[in-house]
């Protein structure tokens, strides 16, 4: 199931036992975990009603944490990030995780396993049957424009006829980027004016244009003084911080799928610029290098004490080296 439908589903039903967010697609599994937790626990103190868990977790807190009682409430939610991120030690967890998903009965928790990459052949991963939420961003074009149709309902944006397709094409598969462009363009268009594809020529830059460009270049060729200089000219242009982490995770994400043989759309000189790049990292490093950008967007976000633009500074200096 989609977003759209997950939420179908809550507003109708109510919450499942458990569900798996599956997918690379930060935004949308914060998105679906959103959700859940707004199902499950509404307004309710988190300390009472939600438990986070990670692979490291022993079969044992898994179970206790699902078994644990609610307190003034009729449940608890818990979630459980990367179940395969020990590999082969992880087989109890994973096992005790199966049996679990694939029991019966009421349950005083409702379980969120939060994973970006399953494997799908995995008894654990079959255990949820239907309830798994798909975490992937979108590729191709008009499935991009769907998404920027949906995001602008959801912001209660009008978007004018042809404008979610431009926004699709100028920007890609990068919905973070997509969802402050949509909330830019409504402030550009004026209270209550639809957003027209005038707004968007004049309000968006194209996601592939030369500074970004510059900047993935610099850092996927290993040239660290000029990646840092391209990002302080990005930063002291207005570029916002989370934008430019957009684009960084965009180009990873291309580049691991490169590496692990996937067909990238894209003409033949970026398919050859992204090769060479792929090739210099390899897929064990881009996965840890996702890792570091995934960490820089918790930064973004408040965790930890360093400011965006620094904490912007060290992931290239880290996916440059």
């Amino acid at each position: 199931m989609n977003q759209a439908e997950l939420e179908r589903e809550l507003a109708e039903h109510g919450p499942r036992r458990a569900y798996l967010l599956a997918g690379a697609e930060p935004l949308l599994r914060d998105d679906a975990l959103a959700a859940l937790r707004r199902a499950v626990i509404g307004d309710a103190d988190p300390a009472f009603l939600l438990d986070r868990l990670d692979g490291a977790a022993t079969p044992g807190e898994l179970l206790d944490a699902l078994h644990t009682l609610p307190v003034i409430a009729p449940r608890r939610m818990v979630a459980l990030a990367e179940p395969e991120m020990r590999r082969g030690s992880a087989r109890a967890l994973l096992d005790a995780l199966a049996d679990w998903v694939g029991g019966a009965g009421a349950e005083v928790s409702v379980l969120v396993v939060v994973a970006g990459q399953p494997d799908r052949r995995a008894r654990w991963v079959k255990a949820f049957g239907d309830a798994v939420v798909s975490c992937d961003a979108p590729q191709a074009a008009r499935e991009i424009a769907a998404f920027a149709r949906a995001e602008a309902a959801r912001q209660q944006v009008e978007l004018e006829r042809g404008v979610a397709e431009a926004l699709a094409e100028r920007i890609g598969p990068q919905l973070q980027l997509l969802r402050m462009e949509i909330a830019k363009l409504a402030l550009l268009a004026g209270p209550g004016a639809a957003v027209s594809r005038a707004h968007v020529g004049v309000g968006t830059a194209l996601a592939a244009e030369e500074p970004i460009w510059d900047l993935t270049d610099a850092i996927g060729e290993g040239r660290t003084a000029d990646a840092l200089r391209v990002l302080a000219r990005l930063l002291s242009s207005g570029e916002a911080p989370p934008v430019l982490l957009g684009a960084l995770v965009s180009h990873f994400r291309r580049l691991l799928r490169v590496a692990s043989g996937a067909d990238v759309a894209a003409p033949p000189f970026v398919r050859k610029k992204l090769a060479s790049q792929a090739k210099r990292y390899g897929a064990a490093r881009l996965r840890a290098s996702l890792g570091a950008l995934h960490e820089t967007d918790l930064a973004l976000k408040g965790a930890g004490s360093l400011s965006p633009e620094l904490a912007l500074e060290r992931v290239v200096i880290a996916l440059a080296a």
